[in-house]
């Protein structure tokens, strides 16, 4: 598929070819939803802990006698039934992370890439820097592609500069071509793609999928 390249002004420059098996696929939605959700658990600490009535600091010893008074049995003062007793069930540390298929992780984020390049969402920029490395600048830049919504901007290269121009801007997020983030990419509201970062994509995930379909066809003959 074709696409403009927009200069850093907004400016058409020029048509780039895009590989249809990366920006013009069948959006697979339980694919994407799978991806995000893959991401936000493998985000979370894991740390929330709980004492149970054996951690609680206090006396074993029974707070009254056991029959006679007209209440209630009481072992001890850690009963989870208790003011500062134990907690029943409550959350321990543990790991929430898990593994996703490689094969279907890069399906999602192709889906999602392919998402907003037929929503119009996704726009191609001739390659730039921020020499100076302010904020403000880049801002300037950003200017011309409908500021203040929640935009990724996608990089060619760990441009440590461009990183640093981008960290305070609270509605921009930047990532790698080949370090992609299915949720970032999924809620952005709109796609800014460096065009060597798009031509990187092309060989990134293009090869895989002809080799893929190829390989598939020889197995059906």
């Amino acid at each position: 598929m074709n696409c403009k390249v927009f200069s850093k002004e907004g400016k058409e420059l020029r048509a780039i070819d895009l590989d249809d098996n990366i920006f013009n696929i069948p959006v697979n939605d339980d694919l994407i939803w799978y991806a995000i959700n893959n991401e936000l658990a493998n985000r979370r600490q894991g740390s929330a802990s709980t004492k149970d009535r054996g951690e609680i600091h206090g006396s074993n010893a029974k707070p009254y006698k056991q029959k006679g008074t007209g209440r209630a049995r009481r072992g001890d003062k850690k009963s989870p039934v208790l003011v500062g007793g134990g907690t029943m069930f409550g959350p321990k540390p543990r790991d929430f992370s898990y593994s996703m298929p490689k094969k279907a992780k890069r399906l999602a984020l192709k889906s999602i890439l392919s998402l907003k390049a037929q929503n119009d969402m996704l726009k191609i920029i001739e390659d730039f820097s921020i020499e100076s490395g302010k904020t403000k600048d880049l801002v300037k830049l950003l200017d011309n592609f409908n500021p203040g919504l929640r935009t990724v901007l996608i990089l060619k290269d760990d441009d440590l500069l461009l990183k640093r121009a981008a960290a305070n801007i609270p509605w921009l997020k930047y990532l790698s071509y080949n370090r992609l983030e299915a949720h970032e990419l999924f809620y952005g509201r709109q796609v800014l793609m460096l065009e060597t970062a798009a031509k990187n994509l092309n060989k990134f995930y293009g090869d895989i999928s002809e080799t893929k379909v190829s390989a598939v066809k020889e197995a059906g003959e």
